[in-house]
Formats: structure tokens, sequence, C-alpha cells
């Protein structure tokens, strides 16, 4: 019987086997191999991951050599010997699976790499999670970056089309039916507001999340010496971060509040998105995603061209939900250091970017190149017999009978109109004439919007307050 060749690679014993395990790749999946964003990828790849601690490392040195605590010379060669063409990749995670972190095997790849004389001075002072940490900091910073630039896309997308539909005029839907009716314009007033609250929501979590962590063993800084807080200072000044005196090593709730962020507007992405699927239907076709040549295509049915933009908005919300969930066991670990919490960040931190990136790229192509059917719009509010006017005849009818009868009649007449199958401003007039009522005019979906413009105006201001905060 034949056997699974990769399976029995993986139970097979052999000498090479920690070497051939250094190379792993992570396990393919759909989703980001369709959706992934390259760009924030390679903000957590492996070169640059690697890299970030490099450069926390050159710093550190810079940093003490001014603070006179180790030679010029020796922060100098640490500088020339701490790049990634000295580091064997292969060898740093075959031993790092042995240490359980790969900051002692580095820095023994780079301490190789220095003159004889100028040994000794490397990581002085530092503890693995110093260096990981600051790494960190840096990667998140540029993730950060990169977010509110597709982000601040996405707002202006929106902005524009807000006012240019602020009086088309479509139904509203509560509970998934036609409620009274109200301007497309206003709809995407809604989310423009959320987006710019999540941008607001970004640049406070950069803040939080872009800061230095240089504290020692359990964050004394005991092992940097009276020079620490100056060093600490000058460090995160070289890498263009914050610095502060209260370690953050075991305190992770800045990482989660980042993590949650991406969440949140990973989230109103998926209810933009599944706004879209709802009103593309073919029995509502009120809009539509981008067309083209096979876009959206089924392999059987010729007519289809499915909401595929938007149906990754939604499979992104799902998973980043698990991801943003597992965010909150972060913040329990014990202690002056973390006893497993902190290798779960190892993987949940660059995912929860990496989806924030897909959705938010997904996001600017959907609303891009999203179609809007006025006509189905305005044909839909004819639907059911125009019941969608029945609160302004209700509301009408108020000043003259009170609001409870008003509803009764209302009521009634909505009641009849699906039965007799008639118009609703028939069987109103129907229903009023024996009480000696006179017809009311409150059919016109436009004048039943209320001011759609104070609230797509009121989004553009919170939009254009949140840009000039950049």
């Amino acid at each position: 019987m034949q056997t699974n060749s990769l399976s029995t690679a993986m139970i097979a014993d052999s000498p090479d086997r920690a070497r051939q395990d250094a190379a792993l790749t992570p396990p393919f999946d759909l989703l980001t191999g369709l959706a992934g964003d390259r760009g924030i990828h390679a903000l957590f790849s492996e070169e640059s991951t690697i890299e970030s601690w490099l450069k926390t490392e050159v710093a550190l040195a810079e940093a003490q050599a001014d603070a006179g605590d180790i030679p010029r010379e020796d922060a100098a060669a640490i500088k020339a010997a701490a790049v990634t063409a000295n580091i064997d990749r292969d060898r740093l995670w075959e031993e790092s699976r042995n240490v359980g972190y790969p900051i002692l095997p580095l820095i023994r790849q780079v301490d190789e790499h220095l003159p004889e004389g100028n040994r000794g001075s490397l990581h002085l002072g530092a503890t693995t999670q110093d260096i990981m940490d600051t790494g960190l900091a840096l990667q998140l910073a540029e993730a950060t970056d990169y977010l509110i630039a597709r982000l601040t896309r996405l707002c202006g997308l929106l902005a524009t089309a807000a006012e240019r539909h602020v009086l088309t005029v479509m139904p509203g839907r509560t509970h998934a039916m036609q409620a009274v009716p109200t301007t497309w314009g206003a709809k995407l007033a809604v989310y423009l507001s959320d987006f710019a609250h999540h941008l607001e929501r970004l640049r406070d979590v950069r803040r939080d999340v872009a800061t230095v962590s240089l504290y020692g063993a359990v964050g004394t800084s005991a092992a940097y010496g009276p020079h620490a807080q100056a060093i600490r200072a000058d460090v995160a000044a070289r890498l263009g971060l914050a610095s502060s005196d209260v370690p953050w090593h075991v305190s992770r709730v800045r990482l989660a509040e980042w993590g949650g962020a991406c969440a949140m507007l990973t989230a109103t992405a998926s209810r933009l998105a599944r706004e879209v699927i709802d009103l593309s239907r073919s029995e509502i076709g009120e809009v539509s995603e981008r067309t083209g040549h096979l876009r959206g295509a089924s392999s059987t049915m010729p007519q289809k061209t499915n909401p595929i933009t938007s149906e990754v908005l939604v499979g992104n919300a799902i998973v980043m939900g698990g991801l943003a969930a597992a965010l909150t066991r972060i913040v329990e670990a014990g202690h002056e250091r973390a006893a497993g919490e902190w290798q779960a960040e190892w993987f949940l931190l660059p995912q929860i970017a990496a989806f924030a990136a897909s959705s938010l790229t997904a996001a600017v192509d959907l609303v891009d190149g999203l179609q809007i059917k006025e006509d189905a719009m305005r044909a839909n509010l004819e639907v059911d017999h125009g019941l969608i006017m029945a609160e302004s005849y209700m509301i009408a009818l108020a000043a003259r009978v009170g609001r409870e009868r008003a509803h009764d009649l209302v009521y009634e007449a909505a009641q009849r109109a699906r039965a007799e199958d008639t118009p609703l401003a028939d069987a109103l007039q129907a229903v009023l004439e024996p009480h000696g009522i006179p017809p009311l005019d409150a059919s016109a979906p436009e004048r039943y919007v209320g001011d759609p413009r104070v609230t797509v105006d009121a989004a553009l201001a919170s939009w254009q307050a949140a840009r000039r905060q950049q």
C-alpha cells in the first residue's frame, strides 16, 4: 500500500530533521492566498522581523555608547555586524527551537562577525523580550501607518459618494423589511462616521504600541545601570518610538486595544459588505459590485456575478473575531514575565494586521467600483402596494385625529391593501371615507426622508476633523 510522501516525511526519524524543520513555511490558506495584502505581509515577513531585532540591538549599542557605558568603537562594530546578510536563518530557527526564543541565537551569530577586540558590548543589560518587544513596536507602528493610509482612502471614497447621493431616495429597511424611505447618501454617511471614528482610534492605539521596551529582567532596568532612563529615551529617539519609564513587557493592554481597533474596523467593513450583498440580490438589485469579464462568475451558471469582494470582507471579519477574542488572554500574563501568553502574540498580532489590511484594501475596491441602480431604488419604493409610506400617512393623519387613532386607521388600510391587492393610497381613502376624513397627500417618498443633508454634513464634518488630526 502506498503512503503519502509528505506524511512519511513528517514522521521520518533522521539526523537532518531539525534542519528540515527550520525551513517550515506556514500552511497555505485560500482566504489569504486570494485576498491577502502583500504590503502588510512584507512588514511582518521573516526578513522584516529579524531586521527589527537587529535595528534594536544597534540602537541600544549606540545609545549606550553615547551614555559612555560602552566604547564607541564597539557600537560601530555592532552596527556593521548586525545586518541580515550575516544571519544564517536555518541555523537561527534550528537553535531557537532549542532555546525557545530567537534572540540568544541571533546575537551569537552577530557576535561571531564582530572583531575580537569589540566583543562583549552587544546586548548589554538587555533581555530577549526587550529586543523582541521593541522590534514589534517598530513593526506595529509601520503597520498601523499602512492601515491608516488605506482607511483614509476609504473615507475619502465614502465622503464623495455620500455627497453625490445625498438625495438619492431608496427604501429604508428594518428587520430586513421595507420601513420608511431614506437616501443612499444618508446610509453611507453612517459608515463614513464609523470609519472616521476608526481612523481616530487607530491613531490613538498607534501612540501606545509605538513605544520602546527596554526594562531588563523584571522591569527594574537594573542591568542597564545608572543611565537606564537616558538610554531608553535615546533608543526611542533613534527608532522613532515613544519612551515610557513604566514597563509594559508584562502589561499587554495596549496590544489588546490595538487588536481590538483592528477588529472593529474589520467588523464595520463586513457590515458594509453585508449591505451590498443584500441590496444586490436579484429581487432587490439596488447596487452591485464592479463588473468585468468573468468577475464573480460561476463554473456552471453563466448568468452569475457573485459579490466576491463583499464575501471576502465577511470572511475576514469572521476570522478576525476569533483572533481578537484571543487577545484578552494575553492580558492575563502574570508576575513580571509571561509564561505562554506572550507566545500567543507571535501568531495573533501579525495575523490581525494582515486581516485588517486585507479588509481595508477590499473595502476600498468595493466602494470605488460600486454601481448604484437609482431606477431600481425608485421602483422598489412601490413594491408591497406602496406600504413604505404608511408612517408618512399616519403622521399626516395624526394632525387631524391624534396619533393613536391615526395608527389604527392606517393599519386597517395596510391590511386592506394587502388583502385586496390595491395601492395603500386607495385602501386608505376607502377606510377614511366612512369617517368623513378628506383624502391625504403623503405619498411622495422624497418628501419623507427628513433632512439627509444634515446627516451627510455631520458625517463629512467628523471625517474632516479626523483627517485634520494627521
